[in-house]
């Protein structure tokens, strides 16, 4: 029987968390298909049969290390309040967010992207994983339609998935494949895209109030 993280004593903690960061050391390095349960016990320093105390399959491992990852550029990619309340501020802030926290995770997920294309597992936990992430557009797009910013006509969940995937996959494109722009440039036209696919106006500069 596999022991659950909530009734583990602290060092079991200790080990099952010792084991996650080995796993995610070897699936970084060397790629999923290439790890063995045996290279990760060696990182961690505990015994085979220590290993299946707290998972039960390499597999189990990469998804507790994949949905870390993702909870880590969730955590990471959140505006916190000391960004303007002007929403358009607060679209560009999470762009810049998430492209720096893909940056710092993207080979796992594209890990367990390519994994999923082959494991209906790895596919319902990619959706899983990125739910968060389009419940958190939907939700804010909502919050902009009940204040008339956004076009009130876009249904907030399909919006959140389409806006999500582009910014997802200039990301991937940007940073994983070489396309040539600095953060800036990269972060300006995603937010101009962003805002001019909802209806939000960006906010007015002191040469636009002029005219």
């Amino acid at each position: 029987m596999i022991v659950k993280s909530e009734v583990l004593t602290a060092r079991g903690r200790r080990t099952r968390a010792a084991l996650a960061h080995a796993g995610r050391e070897a699936f970084e390095e060397h790629g999923y298909d290439a790890v063995r349960i045996d290279d990760v016990c060696a990182r961690a320093g505990v015994s085979h049969g220590t290993f299946y105390t707290y998972f039960d399959s390499k597999e189990s491992l990469f998804g507790e290390v994949a949905g870390a990852v993702v909870g880590e550029m969730f955590a990471a990619s959140v505006v916190g309040p000391a960004v303007s309340g002007d929403p358009y501020a607060r679209v560009e802030a999470a762009n810049r967010l998430y492209l720096r926290a893909w940056a710092a995770n993207s080979r796992l997920v594209r890990m367990l992207e390519h994994a999923a294309v082959g494991d209906d597992r790895f596919g319902r936990l990619l959706l899983e994983l990125r739910e968060v992430f389009v419940r958190r557009g939907a939700d804010g797009l909502r919050r902009l339609q009940e204040q008339g910013l956004a076009d009130p006509t876009l249904d907030p969940r399909l919006t959140a998935i389409m806006l999500g995937g582009m910014v997802e996959h200039f990301a991937h494109v940007w940073l994983d494949l070489g396309e040539r722009a600095d953060e800036q440039t990269a972060v300006d036209h995603l937010t101009r895209l962003w805002a001019r696919a909802i209806g939000l106006t960006p906010p007015s500069t002191p040469q636009q109030e002029d005219t």
